[in-house]
């Protein structure tokens, strides 16, 4: 469909907010103190984001088509040979959304960042927002996020040729889910970032909004989500176009 540029960046600021709303939220909700999913685990994480992603994409698509990821955007751009006009309007719609469900996830946790405050040797907060990997390794945890846009991209265009997925409208459930399959297989050494949108936003937000004893904001690995992912969708795409 040929979405107008205001259209798409509506919809992609609407449905990357909730997909941050649903994916801060969740972090928020299974790591903070005074929170009734504490420590419920990666498998309550992986499926909240993979809901994020269902309930973004599905309010988004009428007016964008829901891409909600800078590497999907690049990957639909590298498979068509088109659009390339759009990708900034896609992108800008997208980084502007995160931050904002990411804010949005925060006032909704606003008593639990306090409390966690106010604790003896308060938590770092980052890995609410951003992803950390678990061990440092730039090179690899940019290999990691490489191999899990592929994973992502890939299926999301091959998806496309299953005429009875988007006649059904079931399409975007099977990305969800796809997603929640990632976050299972693949996000344990950096959180799978797999969207430099969902990193970069929701980082820049942790950056300014005035958490108490926040920690750092890790700038010097913030490169890795947003680059990995990128290389990813490109390459994703190139394989498409190779094999099908």
């Amino acid at each position: 469909m040929n979405f107008s540029h205001g259209d798409i960046l509506i919809g992609e600021i609407i449905g990357t907010a909730i997909l941050l709303l649903f994916g801060t939220g969740v972090c928020a909700a299974v790591t903070l103190n005074h929170s009734k999913a504490r420590a419920s685990g990666w498998i309550v994480i992986a499926f909240g984001w993979g809901f994020g992603v269902m309930a973004g994409a599905y309010t988004a698509a009428p007016l964008s088509g829901g891409h909600i990821n800078p590497a999907v955007t690049l990957g639909i751009a590298v498979e068509g040979g088109q659009g390339w006009d759009k990708v900034p309007t896609y992108v800008a719609g997208q980084l502007i959304g995160a931050m904002l469900g990411s804010t949005l996830a925060w006032l909704a946790y606003y008593s639990q960042f306090a409390a966690n405050a106010d604790r003896d040797g308060a938590m770092p907060t980052l890995g609410i927002f951003s992803t950390i990997p678990e061990v440092r390794a730039p090179a690899l945890n940019l290999l990691t996020e490489i191999i899990a846009t592929i994973a992502l991209v890939l299926p999301i265009l091959a998806f496309g040729l299953t005429r009875g997925l988007g006649e059904s409208g079931t399409q975007v459930l099977v990305v969800a889910l796809l997603v929640v399959g990632i976050g299972l297989s693949l996000g344990g050494p950096t959180g799978y970032a797999i969207n430099p949108a969902r990193d970069l936003g929701p980082r820049v937000v942790h950056a300014l909004l005035p958490i108490p004893n926040k920690g750092t904001s890790d700038w010097g690995y913030s490169w890795v989500p947003v680059v990995g992912p990128v290389i990813g969708g490109v390459l994703g795409a190139g394989i498409y176009n190779l094999a099908f």
